[in-house]
């Protein structure tokens, strides 16, 4: 169990900390950053188990840029029958500000049971960018997913209008469904990559090129991109996205993700 809340805002030219109340097993670190204001998340129950409930809640004041990452994988372990552990994030994002949910892999085991949902509001000049990594299974361990059971919704509107809304569900022998041709072909790792800037299309050229075959890339309208990638594990996967977190970022990818 655990709940944070961060809100940042611009003091003398700089983002600041403006509030954080945290509770539980969630605790809240503040790298220093050479621009920018960075908060590092750390679980410190391990994991995720049947029950077990998470709150997240930040907020990016006008002009602020922000970022949030956490100190490591997380892992959703094995849940008893009946038991579900929820973990619900939401995000504000005010006027000319730019807020960066960059989370580390996500690493599913063997008869997990995970719900999770992301809502995102943003003001009509915001920028957001959200990275979410995902590992079916202990690859290194040879584990499969025989038996799980995982659902994640993201909903992201704009001047309260809806903007980008996607729901997966996963249940039952994973394993088995993602080796199918048509859904993953056997991939065990996988990100979903969504930016939304007013200058996003910009950016649509260099991700092409840089996707290997297993990922691909829109633009919806003018400053929406989203991105999926597929990959045999996380190394691999993480090897790919980070020459293009680096570009979306503008270098400012957090120190952890590099470790």
């Amino acid at each position: 169990m655990g709940a944070t809340r961060v809100v940042a805002h611009l003091k003398n030219g700089k983002t600041r900390l403006a509030n954080l109340r945290q509770s539980g097993a969630l605790k809240l670190l503040f790298p220093r950053r050479a621009s920018g204001f960075e908060a590092v998340m750390i679980n410190t129950a391990g994991g995720i188990t049947g029950g077990d409930r998470f709150s997240i809640a930040a907020e990016a004041g006008d002009a602020c840029d922000m970022t949030l990452t956490t100190q490591a994988a997380e892992r959703v372990y094995r849940a008893q029958p009946g038991q579900m552990g929820r973990m619900d994030t939401r995000l504000r994002v005010g006027s000319g500000a730019r807020l960066n949910w960059m989370p580390q892999e996500t690493i599913l085991y063997n008869h997990c049971a995970f719900q999770r949902r992301l809502t995102a509001d943003l003001a009509e000049d915001a920028e957001l960018l959200i990275v979410e990594p995902l590992v079916f299974g202990r690859v290194a361990m040879g584990e499969t997913l025989t038996q799980a059971h995982f659902c994640d919704r993201i909903d992201i509107r704009r001047s309260g209008q809806r903007l980008y809304y996607d729901a997966v569900k996963l249940d039952g022998d994973v394993t088995a469904r993602l080796a199918r041709p048509a859904v993953a072909n056997g991939a065990q790792s996988m990100a979903n990559v969504i930016f939304t800037a007013p200058d996003a299309e910009r950016h649509l050229a260099f991700i092409r090129d840089a996707l290997p075959k297993t990922g691909g890339v829109s633009l919806i309208g003018n400053d929406l991109l989203v991105m999926r990638l597929l990959a045999e594990d996380s190394f691999v996967l993480r090897k790919s996205l980070l020459p293009i977190l680096d570009r979306l970022t503008d270098n400012g990818l957090p120190l952890c993700w590099r470790l």
